[in-house]
């Protein structure tokens, strides 16, 4: 039967119908109770409060009843650490049990378990199922230690578990080999030492379990590979040799990383028959991938992309694989069309020109930009191919189809440029469609074609003449270069160009507003009234021919990016560290250490201190004596210069010249509104200061908010701004609770859309929020359990900013800063290594706790600040307000 009826609509009291079946003696009728929970659970209902009656569960030998019960512990074990360690002798006897299947399921599932408390029990388990009878138990064991060591490093190489793993490189299961490699490479990545590395020894065990594990196990062993280095050219040969086969495989990630090994031990083999036997071998596979879903193909063709930049040769025959089809997506279409461009060459031309010549015919006009571009690339690229790329070009012109004809004279200007005095004879058919340019890019092109050229186009002051009529009107780019091509016109025509060179020289310096092109103008004037030979050289100087080097990367980069093929990053063509942000490794864990610090040592451990230092009061009591009185940092709460004080005083409100205008009064009913949030009294309060342009008394003002991500409500709708006569400006505070309802998708979090009522009707404006008056007067955090919590959030949700230059690095002067917006100190350390001082803050809204890491480097060289927090959607807005308070 099937288990759909399992997760059917729940009905009223069903909770206490599951814990009356979960205490039921029938077996049957508990694993049916166990299987609605685990429904009710997957569909996201919260059915934690059944923990207990679950846990009973474990004492059974239906192996079918564990695994939903363990499945069930690995989901609400964090939420009830305490009860979680009634399991924990069940766990250590699954651990010994004689079923592998329930041996493996016990120690996989405490490795999965994140709860502090339960590490300590695992050890000894762990440490026997990697020497297990089983392989089965041993494989999943293997995965177990990555998992404990991102929650306790320290334990994991204390207890000896990383050897172990590195000696389950030599095991005889091929599966067992390929889940330690994956391990010993999630640990590396975290890791400051030395954890992985290959030698003869392993190596041939390798190389022999990729042709017995699964496919993924072969992915993660081809990616070991890739990362070691061959001793001579003889042993790369040798791993190629049993790395080839793999190039066959159905799953293309196996596929790719064979690629990958591949085209790296390449550059080590030293006998060119080899390379070139390599070089065939390589390009059937790579064209099978383009035969999958548009999805792989897309991945597959950013990754030849970088094969081709590297080793053009391998598909150098195959260009016809990558002609577009019609019902590609253009996503695909347009990495089809770059990699063409890089295999054309002169016996493909011909073959290249006339596909791109097909595909300026389709209907997606960006597709067919990019296919008329590549035309010209081709030109450019290819001097051989030049001509008769030009011819393709000018039957496109013909066509008269608009934005065609406009690309082809842009692309067609490029090609002039890379073969100056070659060309010109199409100038007269590009000067035919004149009156169709409209496109900025495509007119400057054209300007720049006839001046550049006007000695030999008999009406060029006419053509000119044309655009000076409505110069005003044209954007920057055609006005710079009519400018210069008029000036180019009379440099080379001065008897009959005078007019028209005065004409243009006036309007560039004397009716626009653009410096650039002002400054332009200046200087062709200057040279043209003091020196006209120095004005032909400048201006008329022989220009550096182009090449298209847009698309060139640079080969370090490269060669980087060959190293992660099939990965994100060869996809985003970005090295992993431009977007990945770096784990923690052992000096952050070492972090960890101390501010688990003895609690009982008043004067802090380890390098940590939770008081203020007397430099550091010393220091915020020097800065608050020299902070000016007022100022925007004051009036909102954030005393840049100033040391906390043991409450905020209240606030007193700013003067309207300090807000920020929020609604102007042609579109506030002839009111015009400034405001600003602050802080005072521990509340958070908009201050208004509204101004009355009608010609009538403006009174009766009440306040209403729109839901909001910060859940402020007005503590009274009575706005007291009295009565307001024509031409004055009253002022109040609006007291603000955060008890509402919070919305955080329209508007998005820290907008607070506001509507204000009054005599003259309803008027409505909005103003952003700074999260930092948001937060409580105590928002400390003690140590323990800044600890924990911190621990708790998983990496992957870090936020992080690098500091602003120009910000003091000093700590004490960070710190006062931070404290001075209510976010408190819990500990400060020195890394012995860098020499920089990481402090930790904490902050406290109504809705969540923010943990603050800032770490600050030696001799003022920058910094950056990491939180972490269970409600993602404001660290963010932490971080950015923090960076002010900090600048």
């Amino acid at each position: 039967m099937s288990d759909a009826k399992y997760f059917s609509t729940t009905k009223k009291g069903e909770i206490a119908e599951l814990k009356e079946e979960l205490n039921d003696s029938n077996k049957d009728r508990k694993k049916e109770a166990i299987k609605k929970v685990i429904a009710a659970m997957t569909v996201g209902k919260d059915v934690s409060m059944l923990f207990p009656e679950v846990i009973k569960c474990m004492h059974t030998t239906v192996l079918e009843i564990k695994k939903l019960v363990y499945l069930y512990l690995i989901n609400y074990a964090k939420s009830n650490p305490d009860l979680t360690l009634l399991a924990v002798n069940t766990f250590v006897m699954d651990a010994q049990d004689h079923n592998p299947l329930l041996r493996a399921l016990a120690v996989r599932t405490m490795g999965c378990i994140r709860v502090d408390k339960i590490i300590e029990y695992l050890a000894e388990p762990l440490r026997k199922s990697l020497r297990d009878d089983d392989p089965y138990v041993r494989k999943t064991a293997a995965v177990a230690v990555a998992k404990l060591h991102d929650m306790n490093p320290e334990m994991v190489e204390d207890q000896g578990f990383l050897e172990a793993l590195q000696e389950l490189l030599t095991d005889s299961n091929p599966m067992v080999i390929a889940n330690a490699v994956a391990a010993l490479t999630e640990i590396q990545e975290t890791s400051a030492n030395k954890v992985f590395q290959i030698n003869s020894g392993t190596l041939h065990k390798l190389l022999a379990a990729i042709n017995e594990c699964t496919e993924w196990g072969q992915i993660f062993i081809l990616d070991s590979l890739a990362q070691y280095r061959p001793v001579d050219s003889r042993e790369a040969e040798s791993i190629v040799e049993r790395v080839v086969p793999r190039l066959q495989h159905a799953n293309a990630a196996v596929v790719l990383s064979a690629v990958k090994v591949i085209i790296k031990y390449m550059d080590v083999i030293n006998n060119a028959d080899v390379v070139r036997t390599l070089t065939r071998k390589l390009a059937p596979p790579l064209v099978t991938l383009l035969s999958s879903e548009p999805e792989i193909q897309y991945v597959a063709l950013r990754n030849i992309n970088l094969i081709v930049q590297k080793r053009k040769n391998i598909l150098q025959q195959d260009v016809k694989v990558f002609f577009c089809k019609y019902n590609d997506p253009v996503y695909v279409k347009k990495e089809k069309l770059e990699i063409m461009i890089m295999l054309a060459s002169e016996r493909n031309i011909e073959q290249v020109l006339m596909e791109f010549k097909e595909y300026a015919t389709e209907a997606d006009v960006d597709f067919v930009r990019r296919a008329v571009r590549a035309i010209g690339r081709c030109a450019i690229k290819l001097e051989a191919g030049a001509e008769r790329c030009i011819y393709v070009l000018l039957d496109l012109i013909k066509t008269k189809v608009n934005y065609v004809v406009q690309e082809a004279i842009v692309v067609i200007k490029d090609i002039i440029r890379r073969y100056p005095n070659r060309y010109e004879s199409v100038i007269s058919i590009l000067c035919e469609n004149l009156d169709t340019l409209d496109e900025p890019e495509a007119k400057a092109a054209m300007i720049w074609i006839i001046g550049e050229y006007a000695s030999r186009i008999d009406n060029a002051d006419e053509l000119l003449d044309t655009f000076l009529d409505g110069f005003a009107d044209e954007p920057t780019e055609v006005q710079l270069q009519l400018l210069t091509a008029v000036v180019k016109l009379f440099l080379k025509r001065p008897s009959d160009t005078q007019d028209m060179v005065q004409s243009i020289l006036t309007m560039a310096t004397q009716e626009t507003d653009n410096p650039d092109l002002r400054d332009r103008g200046y200087v062709y004037w200057r040279l043209l009234s003091t020196d006209p030979e120095a004005a032909k050289a400048v201006v008329l100087a022989e220009k550096p021919v182009i090449r298209d080097d847009s698309r060139d990367m640079d080969e370090a980069i490269l060669n980087t990016l060959l190293s992660n093929i099939g990965t994100l990053s060869s996809v985003y063509h970005k090295p992993p560290e431009t977007f990945v942000s770096q784990l923690r490794t052992a000096v952050q864990s070492e972090a960890d250490m101390a501010l688990a610090g003895d609690d009982d040592d008043d004067d802090g451990v380890d390098g940590y201190d939770s008081r203020p230092s007397s430099s550091s009061v010393d220091a915020s009591a020097e800065s608050a004596a020299a902070a000016p009185s007022g100022g925007a940092g004051d009036l909102l709460g954030l005393d840049i210069g100033g040391a906390p004080a043991a409450a905020p005083a209240a606030a007193s409100a700013p003067a309207p010249s300090e807000m920020a205008l929020l609604l102007p009064a042609e579109r506030g009913n002839g009111l015009e509104v400034k405001g600003a949030f602050g802080r005072a009294s521990n509340q958070v309060q908009l201050t208004l200061a509204v101004r009355n342009t009608t010609g009538a008394v403006v009174n009766g003002f009440m306040i209403q908010l729109n839901k909001n991500a910060f859940g402020f409500t007005p503590v009274s709708q009575v706005v007291n701004l009295g009565d307001i006569a024509p031409g004055t400006t009253g002022t109040a505070s609006i007291a603000l609770a955060t008890g509402g309802v919070v919305e955080r998708s329209n508007p998005p979090p820290g907008i607070v859309q506001v509507a204000l009522k009054s005599s003259v009707g309803v008027i409505y404006f909005q103003h952003k929020c700074s999260i930092v008056h948001v937060f409580n007067e105590d928002g400390g955090v003690e140590r323990q359990d800044f600890l924990a919590r911190w621990r708790d959030i998983p990496d992957e949700v870090e936020a992080t900013r690098d500091l602003l230059s120009g910000v003091d690095t000093e700590p004490e002067i960070v710190r006062a800063k931070l404290e001075s917006v209510n976010v408190a100190f819990v500990a400060e350390r020195k890394v012995p290594e860098s020499g920089a001082i990481v402090q930790y803050f904490s902050a406290k809204t109504a809705q969540a706790t923010f943990l603050l890491e800032v770490t600050l480097a030696r001799g003022g060289a920058g910094g950056k600040i990491c939180c972490r927090t269970t409600d993602n959607a404001f660290a963010p807005l932490v971080l950015d307000a923090l960076l002010s308070v900090l600048a």
